[in-house]
């Protein structure tokens, strides 16, 4: 066996060594929401003034408005969760950023969304059966004997009479698969726990200017009282 063979069949190997230890290694935790940080008040000593001095009132962030309608951002929360695979995240960063511009003190959260049970389970069977035809491939004229087929099939022959290049169909295949099983396709915006925008009924992203207008109804809506 020759260089370029060791590495045809080294490569894919690596590969799926590196995407099972990806698989099984569990996600990161999700990180808390941050508050917005607010400087200890400030307690002036106690000092003898004149009569005709009239301390200044003190304007703290909280007490100030976005210009949007009025709406303020501190003690809200904005959760985008949308599909990593599917690379969403540079428009996930992006609303964000816009967000938390637009409604200081907002907390704006981004989370992957999964796709549903059944695909995330596919998902993890494929890497199996990538490496179960592989080793068929590699070692099936050993492996069809031991399970009590001594003729292997017509199609091992035509998969064995080009190894690699089947080897690297399988990966290829088996990638694809992957990737598609572990997308949802999604861009899901709640705020507050109420959703107010969701790319999986309307088909399409959020505008920017849409999505300000959205927050900022929500945040402005009157609350109701039980």
């Amino acid at each position: 066996m020759d260089k370029a063979q060791l590495i045809l069949l080294g490569l894919p190997i690596f590969l799926f060594c590196s995407d099972l230890f990806n698989l099984f290694t569990p996600p990161p935790p999700k990180p808390q929401p941050q508050r917005p940080h607010q400087p200890p008040p400030h307690i002036p000593h106690q000092q003898h003034r004149p009569a005709s001095f009239i301390p200044e009132t003190l304007d703290f962030p909280s007490q100030k408005t976005s210009g949007l309608g009025g709406a303020n951002g501190y003690g809200h929360t904005v959760e985008i969760n949308f599909c990593v695979s599917c690379s969403f995240k540079g428009t996930a960063v992006t609303m964000k950023k816009m967000l938390e511009t637009a409604f200081p003190g907002l907390d704006v959260i981004l989370a992957n969304y999964p796709p549903p049970a059944p695909k995330r389970l596919l998902a993890k069977v494929v890497p199996v059966a990538q490496m179960g035809v592989i080793g068929m491939i590699v070692a099936g004229d050993r492996i069809f004997p031991m399970i009590g087929i001594a003729q292997p099939p017509a199609w091992f022959h035509s998969l064995r009479a080009n190894r690699f290049g089947s080897m690297a169909s399988t990966w290829l295949i088996g990638n694809f698969l992957q990737s598609y099983l572990q997308s949802s396709g999604a861009f899901e915006v709640q705020c507050d726990g109420e959703l107010v925008f969701s790319k999986l009924k309307e088909g399409r992203f959020p505008g920017e200017i849409e999505l300000r207008d959205l927050i900022s109804k929500t945040l402005t809506r009157p609350s109701t009282l039980y």
